[in-house]
């Protein structure tokens, strides 16, 4: 076995791990970033490099508190903030939001999410699904890794799907591959040193039953050269090739095409690259930069004004050619001090989704790039009595959509006074799901992919794009 060693790291539960990556013959045991690289040839549309960059706002944001403001409603429901208008005639939104406020006719504003499975976890929003469906066969896979197989090729050299979600949906696994099975995973750096996201207690015991060495070196071990990395392949093969003869399953077959793209990846240099943001203008990284928090409350869970430098690798890797990103923000569960924590969180997402924006339309990419912003639910009309929070609210959720290439400037959908019911247009997590689908040209409808057992399941069994964008 060859092994790529990286340098060495302390990830966000405090372990201290060597990264590794192996990029050689594993063994049916092994596990490194070759056993999350694809093993099928490219499936659907090749001719544009369309991409999906998925943002998650960790616990569940409130409606009335974004873009879903109710200013007649009673106090205990409208609650701290006013409502300001956008460039939108007749439309407003939360006054904690005022870049995206001015940059209106770039988003659609979904105020009628509908079908949440009230599950604390990024899984819906990545895959349209409760997480129990199709649990008997190992669960629906998430949409980066369908995307991984049916898009995704041994001889790229950047992965199809990278999850930099953190917290939460990394503790809980939310961007798994289900019965597609470990080949299709995503592709997980590290970023826990440059991006620090204090876990909940009770989470930091879940991330150490996830096991060690999680993540991955980026770069060649300096004593190993190309040319070098090239002989030990052959070797390998010559190695492999009594179990190749003896593998009734293809496995080895599949593994051979794990390590050429493992290989690319190394010898390109091109993923690295993306990642490393030492490499961008130091302006970039400034205006990727949320504001100072000048007021508000930032609890030990909620993330700092750097955090949206996430969005900057986002923008980076589909540049590089990645064809789907995870990107998640934390903390909005907001049991307590509702207030307080979103003047701190809502100004740094609303900064980074206009800068997003505008950084892709300055570069000619927006069309090309889907973007859609949301989280696992809403929260309470109510204003709860535990220091003014808003807790749990399956019956509805905000969702936000901008780039590619839809109808922008527009709101989908309404509630009624006190944003508690939707009263027209209910929009299904499946729905949103589809038509990011869509925009990558996949009708998901009329895909399938095979499950453990062989039968056909389509990549969607309900819900449909949103014929409005």
């Amino acid at each position: 076995m060859l092994s790529v060693a990286g340098q060495t790291f302390r990830h966000c539960d405090g372990i201290a791990r060597r990264s590794f990556l192996t990029a050689g013959a594993l063994g049916f045991g092994g596990l490194g970033l070759a056993d999350l690289l694809r093993a099928e040839q490219t499936v659907g549309i090749r001719t544009s490099q369309k991409s999906v960059i998925n943002i998650h706002l960790d616990g569940g944001p409130s409606q009335l508190d974004t873009i879903d403001p109710k200013p007649e409603a009673p106090s205990e429901v409208r609650g701290e903030f006013h409502p300001i208008q956008t460039t939108l005639p007749g439309v407003q939104i939360s006054e904690l939001m005022p870049q995206v406020a001015s940059l209106a006719d770039q988003f659609v504003f979904i105020r009628s999410l509908v079908g949440s499975a009230g599950r604390h976890h990024a899984f819906q929003c990545q895959s349209g699904f409760d997480e129990k469906s199709l649990e008997a066969f190992g669960g629906r896979p998430a949409m980066g890794c369908v995307i991984s197989k049916l898009l995704g090729s041994p001889g790229d050299v950047t992965p199809a799907f990278v999850d930099l979600m953190q917290g939460r949906p990394l503790v809980r696994n939310s961007a798994r591959p289900g019965f597609l099975g470990p080949s299709f995973q995503p592709f997980r750096p590290d970023m826990s040193k440059r991006f620090p996201r204090e876990l909940e207690a009770g989470m930091k015991n879940e991330l150490a039953r996830l096991g060690e060495d999680q993540t991955v070196s980026l770069k060649l071990n300096s004593a190993l050269s190309h040319n070098r990395l090239d002989d030990r392949r052959t070797l390998l093969a010559g190695l492999d090739q009594i179990r190749r003869e003896v593998d009734a399953s293809g496995m080895m077959n599949a593994m051979d095409r794990f390590q050429q793209q493992a290989v690319g990846i190394l010898t390109s240099g091109e993923f690295a690259n993306a990642m490393d943001l030492s490499r961008e203008d130091p302006a970039t990284l400034a205006r990727y930069t949320g504001p100072a928090a000048s007021r508000g409350t930032q609890s030990t869970t909620s993330e700092g004004a750097n955090s949206i430098q996430k969005f900057l690798l986002a923008r980076r890797l589909v540049e590089a050619g990645v064809r789907c990103v995870s990107v998640s923000i934390s903390d909005f569960d907001t049991h307590s001090s509702n207030f307080g924590r979103l003047r701190h969180l809502m100004p740094i997402v609303d900064h980074g989704l206009h800068t997003l924006v505008t950084d892709l339309q300055e570069r000619g990419m927006l069309d090309d790039v889907t973007i859609v912003a949301w989280g696992e639910f809403g929260r309470t009309p109510r204003i709860n009595s535990k220091d003014g929070g808003r807790d749990h609210w399956p019956q509805v959720g905000p969702a936000l959509l901008a780039g590619g290439g839809m109808k922008n400037g527009q709101v989908i959908g309404s509630t009624d006074r006190i944003a508690s019911t939707v009263v027209s247009r209910p929009v299904h997590y499946k729905d949103v799901v589809a038509t990011l689908y869509r925009n990558l040209g996949l009708d998901a409808r009329k895909i399938t992919v095979a499950d453990p057992q062989g039968r056909p399941q389509y990549v969607l069994d309900e819900g449909e794009s949103l014929p409005e964008v």
